[in-house]
């Protein structure tokens, strides 16, 4: 469903993105990992069409995204970490706006803002301006927005970012869901707990390059560790040894 190809993205003398190749079924949920500066952002921005890549090729759903990038991003759901949100709407005129972009049947639209809202607890705020929500009621409304068109694919950054525990447990949930039903969800994540609880696949990026990929029993055979979770795998994988020792250290105590 998500195809890349020797993706690569240069700023000046600066490599954000150096010849990241991927593909991701449909149906997975791809955890997308790395430390800060690895080329996370970069690599997002450059799916969503927001970036042109140096050279490469991107493809959501067989359709290169620069060649035809309305026909790609229709197929597009997209949830950034920080909810930058039109604050003077209510939360029902949002999720009808979204929806109208997108040429979405009204009745259709507003039938399912009101089964989001309701998933999310949101219903007694439907008609109250955003400006008055919470963090984590933007954060939600935004997840909402990006998934009332039934999008193919789902990016997401850091999609905790803000929620409580039981927005957090709603959104995985439905995460789960949307896999079960053939939708493919490349996320982003410094959540190393809830990568390796989520997801099918991960992929490790680090200086721009793809060190490994695979399940969390693939990458701990890549890394040589028996034992442990994806904490210690992906800093052993990314060369963190100082931080790695002093974990074991610890443990030892």
């Amino acid at each position: 469903m998500i195809q890349i190809k020797n993706l690569v993205k240069q700023y000046q003398s600066v490599v954000a993105v150096d010849g990241l190749s991927l593909e991701v079924p449909k149906g997975q949920l791809f955890g997308f990992l790395g430390p800060n500066g690895a080329g996370k952002t970069t690599t997002i921005k450059l799916l969503m069409g927001l970036l042109k890549p140096t050279s490469g090729s991107i493809s959501i759903g067989g359709v290169d995204i620069h060649e035809d990038p309305v026909g790609a991003k229709v197929m597009i759901g997209y949830i950034p970490d920080r909810p930058y949100i039109y604050e003077k709407l209510t939360g029902m005129e949002y999720l009808e706006f979204i929806a109208d972009l997108y040429s979405m049947d009204k009745s259709l639209a507003r039938s399912r803002a009101v089964k989001f809202l309701e998933f999310f607890d949101l219903k007694d705020f439907a008609d109250e301006l955003i400006e008055g929500y919470s963090h984590g009621m933007k954060q939600k409304l935004i997840i909402s927005g990006a998934l009332i068109h039934t999008p193919k694919v789902v990016i997401v950054d850091e999609p905790m970012v803000g929620l409580d525990p039981r927005g957090a447990r709603q959104v995985k949930e439905l995460f789960r869901d949307l896999c079960r039903e053939g939708t493919t969800i490349f996320m982003s994540t410094h959540s190393l707990g809830i990568a390796e609880a989520m997801c099918h696949q991960v992929g490790i990026i680090q200086k721009g390059r793809i060190i490994a990929v695979g399940s969390v029993d693939e990458l701990r055979q890549q890394a040589e560790h028996d034992h442990g979770g994806l904490e210690e795998i992906f800093l052993k994988l990314t060369g963190d040894n100082e931080m790695q020792s002093l974990i074991d250290s610890l443990k030892a105590t």
